[in-house]
C-alpha cells in the first residue's frame, strides 16, 4: 500500500499542475508577490528539490554532489534562484519556460511512487538533519502547498484544498519550539491549545485545552500563517493570549534562517 503521506504530495503536486495547466512562457514569467519570484522560478525551484529529494532517497552520493553544488553557489553570494538555473544548466539542459514545467509535471509522480513504496522510518540525509522518509515527503508536500500560494494568488484564484492539509497543519504545530530557538528566544510554555476546523468541517485539535491560551480558526489559515503566506492579520484566525499571539507573529514551519513573514495586505489573491 502506497504510503498515505505520498499520495498527499502527489494530490498536492497533481492541484499546482492543473491549474497552470497549458501554461506558455508568457504566463511562467509573471511575477509573483513572493520576493518577486516569477512563476518560473518557482516550479523551478520545487523541481530541483524534488530531484534532490529522490536522490537522497535512491542515490546518497548523488545528494551529496547536489547539495555540494548549491551550497557552492550559496558561498559565492546567488541566491536560490540563481543557484537553481546554474544547477539546470549543468545538469538538465538549461530548461526554461513550458520544458522546465514539463519536467516538473514528469518528475514529482516518480518522486510520490519512490516514497510510497519506501519504509516510513527509514531515514535520508538533507540540508539539515537527517529525517524519515514519511517527514520528508511531508516537507515537500508542505513546500509544494506553501509555494503553490503565490502561483494561486497571482493567477487569481482560490485553491480547492483538502483534508490532507493537516499534514502541514501539524508540521506547524510541531515546529512551535523551533520557531523560537531559531530566533535564540526561549519557547515560552505551555503551548498553546490549537483548534482548526479542516476543509471538510472536521475539527483537530493538539495540546491541552486552555481558555486563555489559544489559535482557533481555519487549518487552512492557520497553514498559511505557519508557512509564511500570509500575514496573522490578513486572516480571521483567533488568539487569546500573549503566547499564541507571539507564535503566530514568527510562525516559520520551515527550515533555515529566520525569515520575517509578509508585511499585512502584501499577501493575497489578486482581483481585476
Amino acid at each position: 500500500m502506497m504510503m498515505q503521506e505520498a499520495r498527499d504530495f502527489k494530490d498536492e503536486s497533481d492541484t499546482l499542475a492543473a491549474v497552470l495547466g497549458d501554461a506558455g512562457d508568457d504566463l511562467l514569467s509573471t511575477v509573483t508577490q513572493f520576493k518577486s519570484w516569477t512563476i518560473e522560478d518557482v516550479i523551478g525551484h520545487l523541481h530541483i528539490w524534488n530531484v534532490a529529494a529522490l536522490m537522497t532517497l535512491q542515490d546518497p552520493d548523488g545528494f551529496k554532489q547536489f547539495l555540494r553544488d548549491i551550497m557552492a553557489a550559496f558561498q559565492t553570494g546567488k541566491g536560490h534562484v540563481e543557484a537553481q538555473y546554474e544547477w539546470l544548466d549543468a545538469n538538465a539542459g538549461g530548461i526554461r519556460g513550458r520544458a522546465l514545467l514539463d519536467a516538473y509535471c514528469d518528475y514529482y509522480p516518480k518522486l510520490a511512487a519512490a516514497y510510497g513504496e519506501a519504509d516510513p522510518e527509514a531515514r535520508v540525509a538533507w540540508a539539515g538533519p537527517d529525517m524519515t522518509t514519511r517527514s520528508k515527503i511531508i516537507a515537500r508536500q508542505m513546500e509544494t502547498w506553501s509555494h503553490g500560494q503565490e502561483i494561486f494568488d497571482i493567477l487569481g484564484k482560490e485553491r480547492p484544498d483538502g483534508d490532507r492539509i493537516r499534514n502541514i497543519a501539524h508540521l506547524g504545530i510541531t515546529t512551535y519550539g523551533w520557531t523560537f530557538r531559531n530566533r535564540r528566544q526561549e519557547p515560552p510554555a505551555p503551548k498553546p491549545f490549537v483548534q482548526l476546523t479542516a476543509p471538510s468541517g472536521a475539527v483537530w485539535e493538539w495540546n491541552d485545552p486552555q481558555e486563555d491560551n489559544l489559535v482557533r480558526g481555519s487549518a487552512v489559515e492557520f497553514s498559511q500563517v505557519v508557512t509564511q503566506t500570509r500575514n496573522i492579520d490578513d486572516t480571521a484566525l483567533e488568539t487569546v493570549g500573549t503566547t499564541a499571539r507571539q507564535w503566530m507573529e514568527i510562525a516559520q514551519c520551515f527550515a533555515g534562517a529566520p525569515e520575517t513573514p509578509p508585511a499585512k495586505g502584501t499577501r493575497a489573491i489578486a482581483t481585476g
